[in-house]
């Protein structure tokens, strides 16, 4: 009886193997939700480079049809938009950054760590220039979409159109990604990631067109 009593009882080995496990499958998991929020920034960032450019250039055609007028203003759109995002999500992360410094010095964490320690503890901080990084190059990626699109294309309306074209895949296609990895309906999700970039060409076109006839 007593022998069976000693057997039932949990090992402290059993128990130390059982916490390792679960900590490594809690920091997996952890690990995998970090590369999923900022697989779907990127998206979001190559997004707003897609519409906001391909919207600046369809806007900027409606007025002028040239070829070398409508790529200079996508071309415009990209390195305007690719510096806002990074000096925007430079400023965002920084600020994240000092405030979890800060806490950490406020709670006495930081006190008994080494220098080592200390480094390994801002390692596991968000990176403000990996962030800007990686914003200006997703804004830039899907800024390319309409510039590549509409770059050999001499003839104004196949160029608008060819324009329309890709950037409606390209918009149905992140849009998708964005639901699958936010876990929404890809569908639904897809489509009215579309219909909001068709809205936002034609009233970019629409009121470019109109302050154009008005002479201002």
């Amino acid at each position: 009886m007593a022998a069976n009593q000693v057997h039932d009882q949990p090992s402290p080995l059993n128990e130390v193997k059982s916490f390792d496990v679960e900590q490594q499958t809690k920091n997996d998991e952890l690990d995998y939700t970090k590369r999923g929020q900022w697989l779907r920034a990127a998206i979001l960032g190559a997004n707003d480079g897609l519409l906001s450019t391909a919207s600046l250039m369809i806007g900027v055609g409606a007025v002028r049809t040239d070829i070398k007028t409508m790529i200079l203003s996508g071309v415009a759109g990209l390195v305007a938009g690719a510096c806002s995002m990074a000096i925007g999500e430079l400023v965002s992360v920084y600020s994240q950054y000092d405030i979890e410094m800060a806490q950490m010095k406020r709670d006495g964490s930081t006190d008994n760590m080494g220098v080592e320690e200390l480094n390994a503890e801002r390692e596991k901080l968000p990176n403000p220039w990996h962030a800007a990084g990686a914003s200006a190059l997703s804004f830039a990626v899907g800024a390319l979409v309409p510039l590549l699109g509409a770059a050999f294309i001499k003839d104004y309306a196949v160029r608008v159109g060819v324009v329309i074209g890709v950037v409606s895949f390209a918009l149905l296609g992140f849009g998708g990604l964005g639901a699958f990895l936010g876990k929404a309906p890809i569908v639904k999700s897809s489509l009215r990631v579309l219909i909001g970039g068709w809205f936002a060409m034609g009233v970019t076109y629409g009121l470019t067109k109109l302050v154009g006839k008005s002479g201002l």
